[in-house]
């Protein structure tokens, strides 16, 4: 909205003593060349740099633009510059506070404006996600016939959150989340610049590095940080804003972590094998240092996606399904929200059954490829759809396996030199019992065999004797949808030629020699 009589006394104010306004306001930039990062979206002839009239004009008048990314990283900063740069008319709504009767007058105004003093406009909509669908339908005519430049912020993905209409209408312009290098670069410059500091402390290394762990690519949590700390060292004296005097005043105890070195790979290991051993507690101690020290939940979903894989496979195979799903939610939602589908995406692994015959399976196969065990393809499978093909053998004396009972054909599939070899052998933990049972018989009919016996069923339990109400207990995972399938061995009972629980194992703590290396030896 325009600013009022005592906005404009409050800006005025600010203006005759800039140190009453937070650091964080200070230091913003005054040109898009002061800007940090981004460098992908201000280039010359970008959206943004002809919206501050660089190579504006013409036929080709300047997009409207959406920027979208998490907290922090510059879509505040960048429409405050294009309004300190650009000669055009400038306002500013919050989708917070703001409403359709806000936005109408905004609109009429610029069409007076345009009107009467050949002036456009530009309309700064932060948070534009909070806008309901008829909220945003007002917006259309004006963005359509370029009676205002819209620059709209948002944090959420604007095809989920924004009306396809205006979307059409607009550019995209995605942020990068910044990096600790655009960050060390913005503490120097507000620790020695007038605006800023002015020299007046300096910030160690272990404190930065603390600093720019607790920022988490937030560049206004970053100067918000080293404000705080500059305040409380010059409280006490101190030329240097140290370690403990910044965890004091910001109340956040330094994580002895260090994302490029050992300590980053020594606590991933450790979360893995957590994961793997069925330690769910520690599992989410270790998860908890990881999100507390910055890590990248990126780093951590793929870490959970190989878990699901390579310790649980076909024990359970809704854990691959769980930790695909958290890595997407992570990429939609980003920290702090991540750290929730993170956590639940552990406990599920930990307390899922375990299983690593899929990882020795293929660790086997590949073992045997690099080894040189490959062989031709039997000339019954090989393609048989190009001319002359009959004539050279190939796909002669398929079985087409639809077509027979069972829908198995005794025929060989494998190279003559593997012929027989087993790779995959089935634990009976969790929902691969059922595999163990089918395997088996599969292999027989492969062979021309009748299938072996099924193996029999336990005799049902006696029902227990009657006893005083209590409150019903959860179902146990083998009995929730999606668990383990029927005639498999429940994750909490004992199993045959087993100790029983989940972490049962089969004595072996990694891959068959050859295979691939382990997630927790990463």
């Amino acid at each position: 909205m325009e600013p009022d009589l005592f906005t404009a006394a409050a800006e005025e104010r600010q203006e005759k003593d800039p140190s009453s306004s937070p650091l964080a306001v200070r230091m913003r930039p005054r040109t898009l060349d002061e800007v940090v990062g981004q460098q992908h979206l201000l280039r010359p002839g970008s959206p943004l740099r002809r919206l501050v009239g660089e190579g504006s004009g013409g036929p080709a008048g300047p997009s409207s633009v959406f920027l979208w990314g998490p907290p922090g990283i510059g879509k505040t900063t960048l429409a405050y510059v294009v309004s300190q740069a650009t000669k055009k008319r400038f306002v500013e709504l919050s989708a917070i506070t703001a409403g359709v009767k806000e936005v109408r007058a905004v609109i009429d105004g610029a069409r007076r404006s345009s009107g009467a003093y050949g002036r456009e406009t530009v309309l700064f909509l932060d948070e534009i996600h909070r806008f309901s669908k008829a909220q945003q339908d007002s917006l259309l005519p004006a963005v359509e016939n370029r009676w205002v430049t819209l620059i709209a912020a948002t944090t959420e993905n604007p095809y989920f959150s924004v009306i396809s209409p205006l979307l059409s209408r607009s550019l995209l312009l995605t942020l990068e989340p910044l990096t600790d290098d655009d960050l060390r670069g913005l503490l120097s410059r507000a620790l020695t610049d007038e605006r800023g500091l002015g020299g007046a402390v300096t910030l160690p290394e272990d404190a930065e590095g603390h600093l720019l762990r607790i920022a988490g690519g937030d560049a206004r949590r970053a100067l918000t940080a080293l404000e705080a700390g500059a305040g409380a060292a010059l409280a006490k004296g101190e030329p240097a804003i140290t370690l403990t005097t910044l965890e004091e005043a910001v109340d956040r105890a330094a994580v002895k972590y260090d994302r490029a070195g050992d300590q980053h790979y020594d606590v991933a290991s450790a979360l893995i094998k957590s994961i793997r051993g069925s330690d769910v507690d520690a599992a989410l101690h270790y998860l908890a240092r990881m999100i507390e020290a910055g890590e990248d939940p990126r780093f951590i979903a793929r870490r959970l996606m190989i878990s699901a894989s390579e310790d649980i496979g076909l024990a359970d195979p809704t854990a691959l399904q769980t930790a695909v799903a958290a890595a997407q939610a992570v990429a939609l939602i980003g920290f702090p929200e991540a750290a929730l589908t993170l956590g639940h995406a552990t406990v599920a692994l930990a307390l899922a059954p375990k299983s690593n015959a899929v990882t020795r399976a293929i660790g086997d196969a590949l073992a045997d490829v690099r080894a040189g065990l490959a062989g031709p393809v039997p000339p019954h499978l090989r393609d048989g759809h190009y001319k002359g093909a009959e004539k050279l053998g190939h796909a002669q004396g398929y079985l087409y396996p639809h077509d027979l009972p069972g829908g198995i054909a005794a025929q060989q599939y494998a190279p003559d030199k593997i012929h027989g070899k087993r790779y995959y052998e089935p634990t009976r933990y969790g929902a691969e019992a059922r595999y163990a049972d089918v395997v088996e018989r599969v292999r027989a009919r492969l062979r021309g065999e009748p299938p072996p016996p099924r193996p029999p069923q336990p005799a049902p339990a006696e029902p227990p004797a009657p006893r005083t109400a209590q409150p019903a207990a959860a179902p146990s995972p083998a009995a929730q949808p999606g668990g383990a399938a029927e005639g498999s061995t429940p994750v909490d009972q004992p199993v045959p030629g087993g100790s029983g629980g989940p972490a049962d194992t089969d004595g072996s703590d990694g891959p068959a020699p050859g295979g691939p290396a382990t997630a927790g030896a990463s």
